[in-house]
């Protein structure tokens, strides 16, 4: 059934706002994404962004949400024969768009409060990342030194750790370093390893 009417306006209107919100803050970055920029490409009124997302944590929240859909690169979306390969790419694709990996670092600490608009995404989102990895490491013919679970966490911590040694040194390779990493941690025959 179609969307009509001013509903639909709203949720066109909503995507318009978020496909600005990402561009912008791609460009300039977080801290000079303000809800005036944001608003003005737009063509509404920093109150009329506030009235599809309630607050500014909100919008970035629901950025975060649209970048992870944004051209399939959730890392949450890939099948287990895909998964390092597939997270490698997102952390790739991480480094063209380091204004939305700065929101994401910050967010991510603000959303440690359970109060935070934020909190339960990162809830979601980590527990979806968590699995997809683990099971990609079930399901390896060498089982890996450690519990696939215990694995996907450490994989998960030493990506977000990188991502803020990145953001304070641009030079670090994220890839490079997660892969040797999750070649170290589990190697896989099919790899040559």
């Amino acid at each position: 059934m179609a969307v009509r009417g001013s509903y639909a306006k709203g949720v066109a209107r909503r995507e318009e706002i978020l496909e600005s919100a990402l561009d912008v803050i791609g460009r300039k970055g977080y801290q000079n994404a303000s809800l005036k920029e944001i608003a003005e490409v737009v063509g509404v009124t920093p109150a009329a962004l506030l009235h599809y997302f309630g607050s500014k944590e909100e919008l970035f929240t629901a950025v975060l949400r649209k970048r992870d859909e944004h051209d399939g690169l959730d890392p949450a979306f890939l099948d287990a024969e895909g998964a390092r390969d597939g997270f490698l790419e997102v952390i790739r694709h991480n480094t063209q768009v380091p204004g939305l990996v700065a929101l994401f670092s910050r967010l991510a600490v603000d959303a440690a409060d359970p109060a935070h608009p934020a909190h339960d995404y990162f809830l979601e989102r980590s527990e979806r990342l968590r699995s997809s990895i683990a099971e990609s490491f079930t399901n390896d013919d060498q089982r890996p030194a450690l519990d696939p679970d215990t694995l996907a966490r450490i994989i998960q911590a030493a990506s977000d750790g990188l991502q803020l040694q990145w953001m304070i040194d641009p030079t670090v390779d994220m890839p490079g370093i997660m892969a040797a990493l999750i070649d170290t941690l589990a190697p896989s025959p099919a790899r040559g390893d």
